[in-house]
């Protein structure tokens, strides 16, 4: 007999948020392929509060820029696991149909004969901002709200601070965004929150503005995972006000202007600082064009 695949969403790694229909799955199934966000640990969560997880568990979990599982991969194991007359769950962190390639997964194992479930979970980009205070709309404030991942081209995104922007996976990018998004009608002064891990036991929320955020992500070495929230609604978390008048250099002590690559250089990890200061001290010493444009040849074939 043919199994079947269950897509369920873990939500965003708390397992109070996991809907009843996903846990109900994941008792029922054979095999669990099981990503590494949010995932894992709702499994986690659930055995230690006593609920009876039988089934096998496969780690398929991605790292950014390492991958020990090709999606390609995960496809065709789902259908070998569900060929061979397994009960699948595949739980996915957050929703698997908001940036989860979860309808990838549903259009190839279909392809091959194997139905699917989708069993819908609570994203990130709702919840994480939720738990720090932020609503993505708010009467009078905000009316609407885009979601993107930092891969995405943010040139395209139209409206003012009033259109609230969640980033998802943007922390590697996120100083060419906010230059971006500064640029446009929003301006360098439009607020910014990051939310790293939420729901974990390092959450931790960062407030600046797109002229500010970049610097501030570095001085507080901001990882990933972390949400973020562009936009007016930002003000609205309890948290903003303090966070931003103790984080947010003062105009007495403003650093140096820095220069764009400085800034393409806090995108990384926001960590390499002393590489970024040698970028501004080259420039400021050596202004010439031959330089900027190495500098600007440099950048350009690493993005």
């Amino acid at each position: 007999m043919i199994g079947r695949v269950t897509l369920v969403g873990a939500g965003p790694g708390d397992a109070g948020l996991l809907t009843l229909r996903g846990l109900r799955a994941l008792q029922e199934a054979d095999v669990i392929v099981a990503d590494r966000l949010g995932a894992r640990t709702v499994l986690e969560q659930l055995v230690d509060e006593g609920e009876q997880i039988d089934a096998e568990v496969i780690d398929v979990g991605k790292l950014p820029g390492h991958h020990p599982v090709s999606q390609d991969g995960i496809n065709a194991l789902l259908v070998e696991l569900a060929s061979a007359g397994k009960g699948v769950v595949r739980l996915k962190g957050g929703d698997p149909f908001v940036f989860g390639r979860g309808r990838e997964e549903q259009l190839f194992c279909e392809a091959a004969g194997i139905p699917v479930e989708i069993v819908p979970g609570v994203t990130s980009a709702v919840s994480v901002p939720a738990v720090a205070g932020i609503p993505l709309t708010h009467r009078g404030v905000a009316a609407s709200f885009t979601v993107v991942s930092g891969h995405d081209q943010i040139e395209q995104i139209s409206g003012g601070s009033d259109h609230t922007v969640v980033l998802l996976m943007g922390v590697g990018t996120l100083a060419h965004s906010a230059h971006v998004l500064a640029t446009g009608p929003r301006g360098a002064d439009c607020p910014v929150a990051i939310i790293e891990d939420g729901f974990g036991e390092r959450q931790r929320l960062t407030v600046g503005t797109l002229g500010t955020i970049a610097h501030l992500a570095a001085a507080r070495h901001v990882r990933s995972p972390a949400v973020v929230v562009i936009g007016d609604v930002v003000r609205l978390s309890p948290d903003a006000v303090s966070l931003a008048s103790t984080a947010v250099p003062t105009a007495d002590a403003a650093p140096s202007p820095r220069s764009h690559w400085a800034d393409a250089l806090d995108a990384g990890l926001a960590v390499d600082t002393g590489l970024s200061q040698a970028v501004d001290s080259a420039l400021h010493q050596r202004p010439d064009d031959g330089i900027r444009s190495s500098f600007s040849s440099f950048f350009s074939r690493t993005r």
